[in-house]
């Protein structure tokens, strides 16, 4: 059995309801008289401009999120395919971060889903590159780029590698 909904629950809902567009062509349902308080003045949509989508408001990421387990078994299993391929031996750290910023927009501008990013594992296991990279790839600006990364499988580098998870292009 349902219990009815409580005054502070029909606000919240009602604040809620106010923050949704409805999709093109759709009209705005009508919040039942007396059940809500009014929600904010929804400002007018703007156009979105081509390109990547904007950054979500909020803190800036300090890491990302692992792929999903089974795009990483796919992935790994070279049933997603890997689109392109990054080795940042050699390279400074200005620098690889520059590069791999620039990869992964083209990357994603021409519709792969994933890359594999080499960095390498440094002379003892905690090479700069390889601990950096993941940082990078949080930065706010690539936030809707960047779905998530993980930790290579060995034929494709192991620790040395990343694989980095895009998000799909809005059409």
């Amino acid at each position: 059995m349902k219990r009815p909904l409580k005054p502070e629950d029909l606000r919240v809902w009602g604040m809620v309801a106010a923050t949704v567009h409805p999709l093109p062509g759709r009209k705005v349902p009508r919040v039942e008289a007396g059940t809500a308080e009014p929600g904010p003045a929804l400002p007018p949509r703007k156009e979105i401009p081509a390109g990547p989508p904007p950054a979500r408001p909020g803190p800036p990421r300090k890491t990302l999120e692992a792929i999903e387990p089974r795009r990483h078994h796919r992935i790994a299993k070279a049933r997603e395919e890997i689109g392109a391929r990054l080795d940042l031996h050699g390279l400074t750290q200005d620098r690889a971060r520059a590069v791999l910023e620039a990869f992964v927009r083209r990357a994603w501008e021409e519709g792969y889903r994933a890359v594999l990013v080499i960095t390498g594992k440094g002379v003892q296991g905690d090479g700069v590159l390889k601990r950096r990279a993941p940082e990078w790839l949080a930065a706010p600006h690539l936030s809707a780029i960047v779905a998530g990364i993980s930790d290579a499988a060995r034929h494709h580098g192991g620790e040395g590698a990343l694989y980095v998870a895009l998000k799909r292009k809005a059409r």
